[in-house]
């Protein structure tokens, strides 16, 4: 499955890589395009005219990566699913070895794009960022936006995308319970076109990592990550009015005049809030899992005879 954006000179060549590199398997290949404004659609269609095996996707308009998976992944009939992108910096020759380590019992494998990162900006940014969500979320990966992955099936079913949540797919799965591989792939230069990460992408991906660990950590106990700030809040406007309090008693302090009494009474104030938005969501999740979700996380049952879980 191959998301792409005004691709139109580099879908061609992949096409030609994947059928070399597939030769002798059963597969079909997913081009989803993206709202192109160049020929990237006539291109597809012409592609997909000659071989059977190519289905094209084509979106209204530019939607994101994320939102391309999606629609790539509802389409997918095959057991796994390879994604890459167009740009002729994933060399299909490499299915293999994804392949491989997946029948070492992962269900997600990982390319770790080692060397050949692009500037040397480029390449400090991706090994901060790599390196930050490897120790926030504890999943030891060397390249979570590598494009150049591997899936089980039923992985794809139970991935939920959108905004730029695809850079942190491996947390999500992760967080599902699958388990993760990762492979060394080399990384080839852009032979068309020019990449379109600029400074905005290193912010939006600041913000989707706050989302990506608010919803693996704290999504089924919100109260605890609303519950702290409040309480780190609430606790700090007690000592601050508590310490005005002294003064007055003892000192004779004119509260009035006082502006950490107003900073103490907002901080106790957005404390309760924030305890009481965690009890709200606490409330919404209790309901939400009214019926269970149980039969998602369970990978197989051994033994028995069918119909001993209800």
């Amino acid at each position: 499955m191959v998301p792409a954006f005004n691709e139109e000179k580099s879908i061609p060549v992949l096409h030609g890589r994947i059928t070399k590199a597939m030769e002798g398997l059963s597969y079909e290949v997913i081009f989803v395009d993206d709202g192109s404004s160049d020929g990237t659609a006539e291109v597809l269609k012409g592609i997909a005219g000659r071989d059977r095996r190519v289905k094209g996707i084509r979106l209204r308009k530019n939607c994101g990566k994320a939102t391309a998976y999606s629609a790539g992944f509802g389409y997918a009939s095959g057991e796994v699913v390879v994604t890459m992108d167009a740009d002729l910096q994933d060399d299909p020759a490499e299915i293999h070895r994804f392949l491989e380590k997946l029948d070492e019992g992962y269900d997600l494998v990982n390319g770790w794009k080692y060397k050949g990162k692009g500037s040397p900006v480029r390449a400090f940014a991706s090994t901060v960022f790599n390196r930050v969500t490897a120790r926030l979320t504890g999943i030891a990966l060397h390249d979570f936006n590598c494009p150049f992955k591997a899936y089980r099936r039923e992985v794809v079913g139970e991935l939920v995308l959108y905004g730029d949540l695809f850079r942190f797919i491996p947390v999500l799965v992760s967080d599902r319970g699958y388990r993760i591989g990762e492979v060394t792939i080399e990384n080839y230069p852009r032979e068309h076109g020019r990449s379109r990460y600029g400074v905005a992408r290193y912010i939006r991906t600041l913000f989707d990592l706050v989302t990506v660990l608010f919803l693996t950590r704290f999504k089924k106990s919100p109260l605890y990550f609303f519950g702290s700030i409040g309480l780190a809040m609430a606790l700090l406007g007690f000592l601050i009015d508590l310490y005005l309090t002294y003064q007055k008693a003892f000192h004779g302090m004119l509260l009035s005049q006082q502006p950490l009494l107003l900073l103490g009474i907002l901080l106790i104030v957005l404390g309760v809030q924030f305890t009481s938005i965690g009890l709200i969501t606490e409330m919404i999740v209790s309901i939400s899992h009214e019926g269970g979700r149980v039969r998602s996380l369970i990978r197989e049952v051994i033994g028995g005879e069918r119909g001993d879980v209800g």
